[in-house]
């Protein structure tokens, strides 16, 4: 009796290109005895199968169950059509769609096949440091355009021979369709170049650069999105070397380990820790230093009790970082970049930028499309808490819970990323730094531009942050006019709350309360705040609470120097500037009558409500820090030597929807001059924080019936305040969201900012919402 055959036609969406999806499903219809074909298209993958029901049910069932490590399937649509006899099952060439799009693979550290070959003699790529295949490799640095086929990539120029060419047409290789895949014979070489045009190559580059690092020196190394600079992180006098020419005070260096082994001599790693060093998107990851370590530690991370490692994530990194009697443990891998600078990519261009900072260069002559730093995470109850989102994770879409119009939202000064939205995808770009100098507008500008066109994204809404003189608001207000589009303006503490939401794929029904903390932020009534307690979602907020103002003398220069913060605290509050307290002794005397002077006349002292300044103060007040040399320095040292055991708290006040720190400052004060451990007292001011985190809750609780609450800002990058709020809030019944896949800090604020525009859109009209520029204090 023949069994009757029926067909269907598949659309598969998501990562499904350059992840060994179609040599997954060719292997699948063989296995389910099923003819036709599949083939990528600008859209996703589409595959035609003609079978028996029963095996048409088990290769659908198997498609969602069984797909590549790499593949993430975002959606499958199912369409009966009539047989159509297919002799077997092929795989047909790509199909370009105009104006369709598919998300992008980041870029993927090396799987355990290819480091296998890597150190296998018997391999024809044994140790060739370009090794690569379906399941890693460059994927969003090396790409042009969608498709992801080769000819779309900067390997293009790259000839196969015969015997790749071979792996790459053979269905059944792990290397089908690889598009960076190459070897010796035919793909990228590596160089090692000195300041004095002498070089060597291949093998001998790489020894070359090994030897000039166990020498002490600086070297430059392409990898896979940028330059690192490189120096063995056990050699004081090389570390201190590397900060002086990069002009970099005190900000910590990461380091690169050949394997595990090699960061558990100097770190203490949880289990998470371990998987999350170990996964395939490899990123620096914020872990605990180990009593004895070798490392140049007062070089690498002065005042700290974390470094941020990370494994080496290339085949060249490993061949680098080979373990050897007389070779460095770890080594310091640090963007290739002066301080504030995007990190250098080209390589005419890191020839010129870098040739005062390092002392030779290892380079290769593969072409780099996509600029990308190293991501950073630290790990909270046992999940990734993303501080930086770059390599790894980047351009990874975040799934929305609702279909937004194509939007572009810029993201803010500090920390920038921005973000393209289309239907339920949000493509929060890379990290591109502080919008600062030209190089990163520049580099900003070249990511926007690649992102739509890669996404096919042309947007229809534009967003930015209500500050008026950002330099991505300054973009977004003249694209917005030269392209007449409708632009809104999202207060800076809304976005927060709105990107955490996203965050957790949060409907648009319910509101809930937003605990947002960090250190500059326009506010709607032009004054700078960071210490907001908020009531609202997308489209709207009520601002319940906030830390009770105090003057910023100086505006940035009360940042750069925290002990002028501590001041203004203590003249706020009418208490004495003690000359034996720490920050009135950092200031000379001419600079505390102006101080002074400035807060009495309110000259250049604007107002703020921001806890990261709070914490400066607190911090300078302490004697731990009374310049920054970098962000959030002064608070990063004070967490560093809290002393987790002890359980007192300083009191914070409540009035009339202020937050005033007086009984504070008083028990503070009263500490001080009794002598307390710093580590005591900075545990006191922390606890302190988390119990008026919680109090303010519950008062804001009762009155509009909301029991979750969302953290967001860059204040919550501080884990010990982190755990301690979560806890609280916890044991009273609240249920409290965290960031998971974008930071909480500015580098996650775009996609916020998409969303609140996006949503305000569609209740409000166009001119009403652009108003805000106009009307910056008005209510929306």
């Amino acid at each position: 009796m023949e069994i009757e055959k029926k067909a269907l036609r598949i659309h598969v969406g998501g990562i499904v290109q350059g992840v060994g999806f179609r040599p997954f499903i060719f292997t699948l219809a063989e296995k389910n005895h099923l003819t036709g074909w599949v083939k990528n298209t600008s859209s996703g993958v589409e595959i035609e199968v003609v079978g028996d029901e029963g095996a048409l049910q088990g290769f659908l069932v198997s498609l969602r169950q069984d797909a590549p490590p790499l593949a993430r399937i975002d959606q499958v649509r199912v369409d009966p059509i009539p047989v159509r006899e297919y002799l077997s099952f092929s795989i047909l060439s790509s199909l370009p769609q105009p104006g369709e799009f598919l998300p992008v693979s980041p870029d993927v550290g090396i799987c355990p096949d290819c480091r296998r070959e890597l150190f296998d003699p018997s391999d024809r790529r044994y140790r060739y440091p370009f090794i690569n295949c379906t399941h890693c490799g460059p994927r969003f640095t090396i790409i042009r355009d969608i498709p992801y086929d080769r000819p779309n990539t900067t390997m293009a120029s790259f000839i196969m021979c015969g015997a790749c060419r071979q792996e790459y047409e053979d269905p059944r290789n792990r290397r089908f369709h690889a598009q960076p895949i190459a070897c010796p014979d035919c793909g990228p070489r590596v160089y090692f170049i000195e300041k004095d045009g002498q070089h060597a190559e291949g093998e001998q580059a790489i020894q070359a650069a090994r030897k000039w690092l166990v020498d002490g020196r600086i070297v430059a190394i392409k990898g896979l999105g940028g330059f690192h600079l490189a120096c063995d992180a056990t050699n004081p006098k090389a570390v201190e070397i590397l900060r002086s020419r990069k002009k970099r005070s005190d900000k910590p260096f990461a380091l690169m380990a050949f394997d595990l082994v090699q960061v558990e001599n100097h770190c203490l790693l949880t289990p998470v820790e371990r998987e999350v060093l170990t996964s395939r998107e490899k990123p620096i990851v914020l872990a605990r230093i180990r009593t004895g370590s070798r490392l140049a530690l007062e070089q690498i991370a002065p005042n700290l009790s974390e470094i941020g490692v990370m494994l080496a994530y290339t085949p060249l990194h490993l061949l680098l970082l080979e373990p050897e009697a007389g070779f460095p443990e770890m080594l310091v891998m640090t963007s290739g970049n002066l301080s504030e600078e995007p990190i250098a990519f080209d390589d005419e261009d890191a020839m010129h930028r870098l040739r005062e900072l390092a002392d030779a260069f290892l380079v290769h002559d593969r072409s780099i499309q996509t600029r990308v730093d190293d991501s950073v995470v630290s790990v909270f109850r046992e999940q990734v808490y993303p501080i930086r989102r770059a390599r790894g994770y980047a351009p990874d879409p975040v799934i929305l819970p609702f279909n937004l119009p194509s939007t572009l939202a810029v993201g803010a000064e500090l920390k920038n990323a921005f973000c393209l939205t289309r239907s339920r995808y949000a493509f929060l770009s890379h990290h591109i730094g502080d919008m600062e100098n030209l190089e990163t507008y520049t580099s900003f500008e070249t990511g926007v531009e690649h992102y739509e066109r890669l996404f096919r994204i042309k947007p229809e809404l534009i967003a930015c942050d209500l500050h008026p003189n950002y330099l991505a608001t300054r973009y977004a207000q003249d694209r917005a006019s030269r392209e007449k589009l409708p632009i809104v303006a999202v207060q800076h503490h809304h976005a927060h709350l709105a990107s955490c939401l996203a965050d957790h794929a949060w409907d648009n029904q319910g509101q809930v309360i937003g605990v947002i903390f960090d250190g500059t932020g326009y506010g709607a009534d032009g004054a700078i705040w960071g210490g907001e307690f908020f009531y609202g979602g997308y489209a709207s907020y009520q601002r319940k609470f906030h830390l009770d103002y105090v003057p910023l003398p100086g505006g940035d220069l009360a940042v750069r120097k925290p002990a002028r913060m501590a001041l203004s605290y203590l003249w706020k509050y009418g208490l004495e500037w003690e000359m034996n307290f720490p920050p009135a002794g950092a200031l000379c005397e001419e600079e505390r009558t102006i101080l002074r002077l400035q807060l009495e006349r309110a000259i250049n002292a604007p107002l703020t409500s921001s806890m990261g300044r709070l914490f400066d103060a607190v911090s300078a007040f302490m004697g731990i820090r009374q310049v920054a040399t970098y962000e959030g320095q002064a608070a990063i040292e004070m967490e560093a030597l809290v002393d987790s055991n002890e359980k007192g708290s300083y009191p914070f006040d409540l009035s009339d929807g202020k937050i005033i720190p007086l009984s504070m400052w008083e028990q503070l004060i009263t500490d001080w001059h009794h002598g307390v451990p710093i580590p005591t007292m900075a545990a006191r001011f922390h606890n302190g924080v988390a119990e008026m985190i919680e109090r303010v809750c519950r008062w804001i609780s009762g009155e509009v019936g909301c029991k979750t609450v969302a953290l967001s800002g860059g204040v919550w990058q501080n884990r010990f305040l982190l755990g301690k709020t979560v806890n609280l809030l916890e044991n009273k019944g609240f249920d409290v969201l965290v960031h998971r896949r974008v930071p909480a800090n500015d580098g996650g604020i775009a996609l916020g900012q998409a969303m609140v525009a996006a949503t305000q859109m569609k209740l409000t009209h166009t001119e009403e919402v652009s108003d805000v520029f106009r009307n910056p204090g008005k209510d929306y």
